[in-house]
């Protein structure tokens, strides 16, 4: 088997070696056929002033042998074209004085979309894995583009040349677009513009120079060309909003320019941008203001979490004080998130079912609103998984968990992610013997190999049960037990437990009324579809928060809510893709894990090269002083580079450490500057600074410093 494996290893080695040789043979192949072209004076003749002169002999020769006079001149624009030597649009002007209009512009035409797609597919074949290794984020964000509307961005380029064709040649060739679509759109962009070159030609004998032909006809012409498929694009765009809108009656007038549906955290920033512009905004909220963060998940959460890290230290708490921390912590903030608030900021505020009557109205207690735009922000529910047996035990969600009385002796953790870990972890220091299973391999599946060891480590070692690689079966009731039979291994084990709390996912809530019948599709069951602008199939019904993914955070929530509410009352005038590019998560375990940009992990599967910094607390004097010298911070760069591409933090206070991080990749700053930066001593926050001082030590100009010794050496002497 070894030796097969190694096999295996050098034929690859060797076909890649093969292949990168044929591509240095035909980059060779190419230089030497440009230098040819130059230095044997062939492209001298590709110029104005010698076409002039021998445009009475290039004719003669047409009307001896019009066929291969035609196949000479096909070759030679091919070459020039594929090869990307300029010429091309003399060669064109040429066309008309030779062939004529409409031969002319039949042979330009074939002739160029058959060198550019040459030019593409040569870039493509000589350049297009170096680049994608090498630029893999950034790439694969325009290939996406290319799929989408590639063609579109294609036809523009070349109805326009505002951009030189060789360069859209060979751009063209480094991304994923078809190559039958390349030569097509190609072969139509480009006629329109062969046609005025060509005819141009036609008349070279009246032409003192080439800038003759950029009259303002010609040019207005050039403008209109480009306009074209902008202006065919919005109206098929119009085509089908209006397929999509005509069953619906649209309003004369709207009551309102926004109706928010969810009172959450999404709902009430998009409530609060929506008024401080001062358009006119109903929130419309089922339940409770403040929707899962405040009454349900973040805030009590933190607060239990709190109340049991006091416990853990051998402070004098029980499960009664710690829950009473819980709902005093809630109606604290409460008032922050109140329909109170929101009225005084201008926001109408309805308590109710909100019901999605058409793309333009909103039924919420038997009152009909309408509105030019409709935000979605309804938020998600924990997901509880079909698993015989569960109808018949008594279990918890991070939904209803708040309502525990008292303390489960024995509490089962299904599911080892973020909120599942952040529970047991707190439950296990109030008290309860605790154990989590978890499906997959290791906790927290979505941070690196070595975080989630450090945390599984930590848990074992305060007497937490972890149960990996243990797929869930069953439940069952045996006397006044419960018991989870799961599989491990081929075999079947029995876990005995009091209480159940159910940890495994979170998927959006996407059971508004009315939505169903508009026929708003959601993806996996879990999010609404929407489009970069978080738009639905509906472009005034917008959606964001967790009901629209793809990162469930509170953080993320509020972000993409200024996106929808900018987008909808500022469209069609102006709109924004959501910014992705630097997004920050933290999971408050203890210690904390706090995480932005790229993990190893993601880095090792984007194939995006990288190096490691690390920085350990047990080095950090604010650490050791606090007793919370335990974790470290792990920064991946640009090999070589100070650029920051991902930070990683596992470590007290990681959360708020790790801002310094996000607004370094945010605005381009790389650990140098963090370097430079002065931290306030002693504090956790000089961690950047310490391990920005790694970096530049791992990276010193080891020749400099030795010329440097010699000129210290020397001035002592």
């Amino acid at each position: 088997m070894g030796n097969t494996y190694l096999y295996s290893s050098n034929k690859r080695l060797l076909n890649g070696e093969k292949i990168f040789m044929k591509k240095l043979f035909l980059i060779g192949f190419v230089i030497c056929l440009i230098i040819f072209a130059k230095t044997s004076g062939y492209l001298d003749y590709l110029n104005f002033e010698t076409l002039k002169t021998h445009q009475i002999q290039l004719h003669n020769y047409f009307e001896q042998d019009p066929w291969k006079m035609g196949l000479y001149f096909v070759l030679i624009y091919t070459v020039v074209t594929a090869l990307s030597i300029p010429g091309a649009a003399v060669l064109t002007l040429a066309a008309g004085s030779i062939f004529g209009l409409f031969w002319g512009s039949i042979v330009v035409s074939f002739a160029s979309s058959i060198g550019s797609t040459l030019a593409f597919l040569l870039a493509r074949y000589l350049f297009r894995d170096f680049i994608h290794e090498r630029f893999k984020k950034k790439i694969d964000s325009i290939n996406k583009g290319i799929q989408d509307k590639g063609g579109w961005y294609l036809l523009t380029l070349r109805l326009i040349p505002a951009v030189p064709f060789f360069i859209v040649n060979l751009g063209m060739g480094l991304t994923r677009m078809n190559v039958l679509t390349f030569y097509l759109v190609s072969q139509l962009g480009m006629l329109p513009g062969t046609i005025i070159y060509v005819n141009a030609g036609t008349q070279l004998g009246k032409l003192k120079s080439p800038d003759e032909i950029f009259d303002f006809k010609i040019i207005g012409s050039f403008f209109a060309l480009a306009v074209f498929p902008i202006l065919l694009k919005a109206l098929i765009n119009l085509f089908k909003r209006h397929k999509l809108y005509k069953k619906f009656k649209k309003p004369d007038s709207f009551d309102y320019n926004l109706v928010v549906i969810g009172g959450g955290s999404a709902g009430l920033v998009a409530s609060y941008i929506g008024a401080a512009i001062k358009s006119k905004v109903a929130l419309i909220e089922k339940n409770k203001m403040g929707g899962d963060c405040l009454n349900t998940g973040c805030v009590p959460s933190k607060a239990l979490i709190k109340m049991s890290k006091l416990a853990y230290l051998g402070g004098k708490v029980d499960f009664s004080s710690s829950m009473s921390h819980v709902k005093d912590s809630i109606l604290k903030i409460a008032p922050h998130d109140s329909i109170e608030r929101y009225r005084k900021l201008g926001v109408e505020c309805f308590i109710g079912e909100a019901e999605v009557i058409s793309p333009w109205e909103v039924k919420v207690n038997g009152q009909r609103l309408t509105t030019r735009n409709i935000i979605l922000a309804t938020g998600a529910i924990p997901v509880v998984p079909d698993i015989p047996g569960l109808e018949a035990i008594s279990y918890k969600t991070s939904e209803n968990l708040w309502n525990l009385k008292e303390l489960p002796p024995k509490l089962l953790v299904l599911g080892g992610g973020n909120i599942g870990c952040e529970l047991a972890q707190a439950f296990s220091r109030l008290g309860s013997q605790v154990t989590i299973v978890e499906k997959g391999d290791r906790l927290l599946s979505k941070e690196d190999s070595d975080v989630s060891e450090f945390i599984l480590k930590k848990f074992l070692a305060e007497g937490i049960q972890i149960l990996l690689n243990y797929d869930t079966k069953s439940f069952k009731k045996v006397d006044e037990s419960q018991v989870l039979i799961a599989s491990y291994e081929g075999q079947e084990r029995e876990i005995y437990f009091e209480e159940l709390l159910i940890a495994v996912s979170r998927a959006g809530r996407l059971d508004t009324k009315g939505l169903k019948d508009l026929g708003i599709e959601t993806a996996n069951k879990k999010t609404f579809d929407h489009d970069d602008f978080l738009r639905t199939k509906y472009p005034n019904i917008y959606v964001c928060g967790d009901c629209a993914g793809p990162y469930q955070f509170t953080h993320m929530a509020s972000h993409q809510a200024w996106y929808a509410t900018v987008n909808a009352l500022m469209s069609p005038f102006k709109s924004f893709k959501v910014d992705y590019s630097v997004v920050p998560w933290s999971t408050f375990t203890d210690p904390e894990i706090a995480h932005v940009g790229l993990s190893e992990e993601e880095a090792k599967k984007q194939q995006v090269k990288y190096e490691v910094t690390k920085f350990d607390f047990a080095d950090l004097d604010r650490a050791i002083i606090e007793n919370e010298a335990q974790g470290f911070i792990k920064v991946l760069t640009i090999p070589g580079k100070d650029k920051i591409l991902g930070a990683t933090i596992v470590g007290s206070r990681a959360g708020d450490l790790l801002i310094e991080y996000t607004l370094a990749m945010k605005y381009n700053l790389g650990l140098n500057k963090l370097l430079s930066t002065i931290h306030p001593y002693p504090t956790f926050s000089e961690s950047a600074k310490s391990i920005a001082g790694i970096w530049k030590r791992n990276h010193q100009p080891e020749k400099l410093l030795k010329y440097a010794k010699k000129f210290h050496t020397w001035r002592r002497n």
